[in-house]
């Protein structure tokens, strides 16, 4: 079964300034181009590669030794999630519902909107590695 043909007759017209143009239909000061037919061949299909195994003398870890890695795993990134929610926790403290107590440094108002800013960039950055972190946690085995 044949793809139906999408070729179209393809004009090279020239502005008024002489500028050529190209378009696909015909105008004032256009001559018809003559272009070969466009030819298309299939792809080849090729079988799917197969999964590479391990060789015969990779070492194994017996299943202890793997459990208590996971273990491990498991708990440093508890560990890290509950310091990165007691940080964002923090962060939304000070920010105080987008109006952060004004501190002494900060007679100039460019300064506090400075530390606003940086405020929501610290709460967006902490929420997206607890978003992280859980889904790290959430894929130990």
């Amino acid at each position: 079964m044949s793809a139906p043909s999408a070729e179209a007759q393809i004009y090279r017209c020239e502005s008024a300034d002489g500028t050529p143009l190209y378009q696909n239909a015909p105008g004032r000061n256009c001559k018809a181009l003559d272009l070969p037919s466009l030819t298309t061949v299939p792809s080849v299909r090729t079988p799917a590669a197969r999964t590479a195994s391990a060789p015969a003398e990779f070492p194994r870890v017996d299943a202890a030794a793997q459990r208590n890695r996971d273990s491990d795993r498991r708990k440093i990134l508890q560990d890290e999630l509950d310091r990165e929610q007691a940080k964002l926790e923090e962060f939304r403290k000070e920010f105080n519902g987008g109006e952060p107590e004004r501190l002494g440094n900060e007679r100039n108002y460019q300064k506090y909107l400075d530390r606003v800013e940086r405020l929501k960039g610290d709460i967006a950055r902490s929420e997206a590695n607890v978003a992280s972190l859980r889904r790290e946690l959430d894929s130990v085995r």
